[in-house]
């Protein structure tokens, strides 16, 4: 009986606890450097082979949206570009990697030809690092 009362207790208050906000999408995002005087190459790449997979990649609905943002690095290792990918949720990005690997291989090329992309793209950019991110929407505070 005691049992019963405090699983019912529990219940109500679990019920009267509301959180000032939801989960959101989910975005990867990579910190890269650009080289000292590499940046108009690295941004004429952003321009044509990874904006045309994004562009694909977002007409399949395998991501929401993409962003491109610069700013300045505070030092000789930091980051100055992000790109940023959003995906509606983690269990939708997880289940579309294959498609979006099948993709990729008809946007850009085989395997080989994306390894040597990557190759090439090390001479003008190093990735810092990258993370995957939920976005927290905030709901208005209710008095």
């Amino acid at each position: 009986m005691i049992l019963a009362v405090i699983v019912l207790g529990m219940t109500a208050y679990a019920q009267m606890v509301m959180r000032p906000y939801h989960n959101g999408s989910v975005w990867n995002i990579a910190f890269i450097r650009m080289k000292p005087g590499m940046e108009t190459a690295y941004l004429n790449y952003l321009t044509t082979d990874w904006k045309r997979a994004q562009e694909a990649a977002k007409q399949e609905g395998i991501i929401l949206s993409y962003k491109v943002l610069s700013t300045e690095s505070h030092g000789g290792n930091d980051w100055n570009v992000l790109l940023m990918t959003e995906y509606k949720d983690l269990a939708t990005m997880e289940a579309n990697e294959t498609k979006a690997d099948t993709l990729t291989q008809r946007v850009i090329g085989p395997d080989e030809k994306q390894r040597q992309g990557y190759r090439d793209r090390s001479e003008i950019r190093e990735v810092v690092g990258d993370r995957l991110a939920r976005e927290v929407i905030l709901e208005p505070r209710k008095q």
